[in-house]
């Protein structure tokens, strides 16, 4: 007597969110994440989770040790150090996220138009690519913000950020044109132009959805280094000024000359400006890993 088979059956595997995924996939990134979270809700909250205004003077407490009191101890005016860290935080990130969105962006247009118009409007490009490349990252804003100057608004000074959006543009440039050259060859491409397709259209609608990851790769990883480039300029007088909270400013002035006095002066600015650096490095990164599928193979 034959038994009829059991059928078992089928369970639709439970697709899981991207969010869970990159955490599971990338522990690393999603450990800088948790960083930036952290630091992005310090800066948006600074009033109410920063213990003390970060500009109040106190002389009676000048360069008083860590305590319960003031939990990183007070700088050479006597102004809580943890509170100027929260608020730099602002800072940071202000200026971070925009020099690195105008940069990149900048950077986007200008590589995609010259991959896909070629010809001469490329050559002209790349020329002017090249010089930009000559310079060392910091040395170019420096020069940029000595010619520009000093210009302030609603308590960002426009120029510093367009100083350190200036030296990203032509590394995005050469990342994103290469991604784009590739694209322009494909088979698709040529379909769309002979369809009668415009060049917005094909640029918009068939090479710009396919250099988004590398742009978004970009866009983070060049936070980081506007953090260290305002750090740097600010530490060298020519970014973010007194009394403004800002990490690299903490790090010059009087703190130079008590670093033996009073060390955390400079100790924890310092970890503050590695530690956010570093979130970001990790982030960008993993989320490098995460996006590209030749690395996922």
């Amino acid at each position: 007597m034959s038994t009829a088979a059991t059928a078992i059956p089928y369970k639709v595997p439970k697709r899981r969110h991207p969010a869970v995924l990159f955490m599971t996939q990338q522990p690393l990134g999603a450990a800088g994440l948790v960083v930036i979270l952290v630091m992005a809700v310090c800066a948006a909250f600074a009033p109410w989770v920063a213990p003390y205004d970060p500009l109040a003077v106190d002389y009676g407490g000048m360069l008083s040790r860590p305590s319960p009191e003031h939990w990183l101890g007070t700088d050479s005016f006597g102004r809580d150090v943890a509170s100027r860290i929260i608020y730099g935080a602002r800072t940071a990130l202000a200026i971070g996220f925009i020099a690195s969105f105008l940069g990149c962006t900048a950077g986007a247009v200008i590589g995609v138009a010259s991959a896909y118009f070629g010809g001469k409007t490329d050559l002209i490009i790349q020329g002017l690519m090249d010089v930009l490349l000559s310079f060392p990252i910091i040395v170019l804003a420096i020069t940029v913000v000595a010619v520009l100057g000093n210009y302030v608004v609603l308590g960002i000074d426009v120029n510093l950020i367009i100083a350190i959006s200036v030296p990203m543009l032509p590394r995005v440039e050469r990342v994103v044109r290469a991604s784009a050259l590739a694209i322009r060859e494909m088979p698709y491409i040529d379909a769309a132009r002979a369809a009668g397709y415009s060049h917005t259209r094909i640029i918009f609608r068939h090479i710009v959805p396919n250099v988004v990851a590398p742009y978004l790769i970009l866009l983070t990883a060049f936070v980081a280094q506007a953090i260290l480039a305002e750090a740097s300029l600010s530490f060298l007088g020519l970014g973010v000024t007194e009394p403004t909270p800002s990490w690299g400013l903490m790090l010059s002035g009087a703190a130079a000359d008590f670093y033996q006095q009073a060390p955390w002066m400079i100790v924890f600015p310092g970890i503050a400006i590695s530690l956010g650096v570093f979130a970001f490095n990790l982030y960008g990164d993993s989320l490098r890993d995460w996006l590209d599928p030749k690395i996922k193979l």
